[in-house]
């Protein structure tokens, strides 16, 4: 994608825009201020604060339950020895308490996943009818009030609790189909690595500051706080996104003209002006089920991880709840770094044409699934020795931010015009691993011995190597022929 078709364009279009389509003279484009790199930052932030609204209950859930409940399942494994440095700050103990036991726990933590299916594919839909603006920018303010209700839904019941966070996951499963959708229209295609990892980024982050701060707010105030300081960010970053972005490059108020152009000259070819969606040939896509398995795949390490890191810490290697905090978002940090640099080295390898884009995207999801695998069952095989346990995570979840170059942004690669859809499809089917991965890992631990754990790790780590060798061999770097506009003509 990113060497001849450069320079047939420059012939069509003339010397006048030359400049506009070589990116090694950022002169005339640049990227700082640009409409397209703070909407890559507006859309970071938002991220950063979706993740925060979806991490939140897993951090203060410890303190809503009565502490005698939460052990009627799994009892702490002893094999490790206690390892907690003493803090004597008072703890702040004046929040409610509720008597949920252990399955009630799993349910309130999973509902999430049942509304955020529901919504990825006519989230896709919607986003390529109406624009992924309000689309994204709604999702996100509905979750932010909903967090906002969260204390009071906890205090009229578990069923209202249940119902309020399946809520938030209706608000949320819109997003990242809304956002693969404007970035359609937005991204250059030798940009796309660098302005998506830039957004989705925000996701990471979210993640690494949530959980400690979380953890710290229940600490030293109490956890109705921890919904409400972040539902209220969310509701305050609504308003910038309202003001501050549009749909697309054309409806932009303060783009520069030369920006404008740039945009649209680069993606000219790759888009669909057919209104009907493809359904058939997109559902008899074999590059698209390469993206549906990998990301199935990763999101079954990542979700395991996400939910129950917090229980290895405590359980096996025994760290105390604040150290828990800050050491369970370290891997996540890691993650966050590797995915800022990835999305740099991959446009840098497809810009200086010294790699094509299939190629980029099978080395990079290789790269960060097969990575993470061997690590993660590294981590399963190192006893009691803490550091090397942190580390190896670290460096599982750290290399697994290669994917964001990989096949999470291929769907734009496939069929740019309509990536939404195409995300919502994958994205429904790798939310199964949050509803069920975590479920399964729950069920294999009720002893919490260092065997169950090396299950649920070599478990996670075949899935990854599956998907990364399924992907590997039938994904795709070209728009494919359904995704473009004369396609539908041949066919009639």
């Amino acid at each position: 994608m990113g060497g001849p078709g450069g320079s047939e364009m420059e012939t069509e279009e003339g010397e006048d825009r030359t400049p506009l389509l070589k990116e090694s003279q950022p002169g005339t484009v640049p990227a700082c201020c640009s409409a397209r790199y703070n909407l890559a930052l507006l859309a970071f932030f938002g991220f950063f604060l979706l993740y925060a609204l979806r991490v939140n209950l897993s951090v203060a859930l410890v303190d809503m339950v009565e502490p005698n409940t939460s052990l009627a399942k799994n009892a702490t494994s002893n094999v490790c020895p206690e390892h907690s440095s003493t803090i004597n700050v008072p703890r702040n103990t004046t929040g409610e308490k509720y008597s949920w036991d252990a399955d009630t726990q799993g349910w309130i933590l999973g509902s999430f996943f049942y509304g955020y299916i529901i919504t990825q594919i006519p989230g896709g839909y919607l986003a390529s009818k109406i624009g992924g603006k309000l689309l994204l920018g709604f999702g996100i303010f509905g979750t932010s009030v909903f967090t906002l209700l969260t204390p009071l839904a906890a205090n009229l019941g578990v069923g209202y609790l249940i119902a309020v966070r399946a809520l938030e996951g209706l608000g949320e499963g819109v997003t990242f189909p809304a956002m693969h959708s404007m970035w359609s229209s937005w991204a250059p295609p030798l940009e796309r690595s660098k302005l998506l990892s830039i957004s989705y980024a925000g996701a990471q982050l979210g993640t690494v500051v949530s959980l400690p701060l979380s953890g710290l707010i229940c600490y030293y105030m109490n956890w109705i706080y921890v919904f409400y300081i972040f539902g209220a960010l969310g509701v305050l970053w609504w308003f910038f996104w309202m003001w501050l972005v549009s749909d697309t490059p054309e409806t932009h108020r303060s783009i520069s003209h030369a920006e404008r152009e740039y945009i649209l000259s680069s993606l000219k070819d790759q888009l669909s002006t057919q209104k009907s969606v493809p359904w058939r040939p997109i559902l008899e896509s074999l590059p698209l089920w390469a993206i549906v398995v990998a990301h199935f795949s990763y999101n079954w390490t990542f979700y395991t991880l996400l939910t129950l890191l917090p229980t290895y810490m405590k359980e096996i290697l025994r760290f105390d709840a604040q150290e828990n905090g800050f050491l369970s978002a370290l891997p996540y940090f890691g993650c966050w770094l590797c995915i800022i640099l990835s999305g740099q080295i991959a446009d840098y390898l497809r810009q200086n044409q010294n790699l094509s884009t299939v190629c980029v995207r099978k080395c990079f999801t290789l790269i960060g699934m097969i990575g993470p695998a061997v690590f993660l069952v590294a981590a399963g095989f190192i006893g009691c020795n803490y550091a090397l346990a942190v580390a190896f995570v670290t460096i599982s979840t750290t290399l697994g931010g290669f994917c964001t170059s990989g096949y999470s942004i291929n769907h734009l690669d496939i069929a740019p015009s309509y990536a939404g859809i195409l995300l919502g499809i994958t994205n429904t089917f790798a939310t199964i691993p949050g509803m069920v991965g975590p479920v399964i890992a729950k069920n294999l631990t009720h002893n919490n011995t260092v065997g169950e754990w090396q299950t649920v790790f070599y478990i996670a780590a075949s899935i990854n190597l599956f998907g990364a060798i399924f992907f590997a061999l039938f994904a795709s770097g070209e728009v494919q022929d359904w995704a473009v506009s004369g396609y539908h003509l041949h066919r009639n």
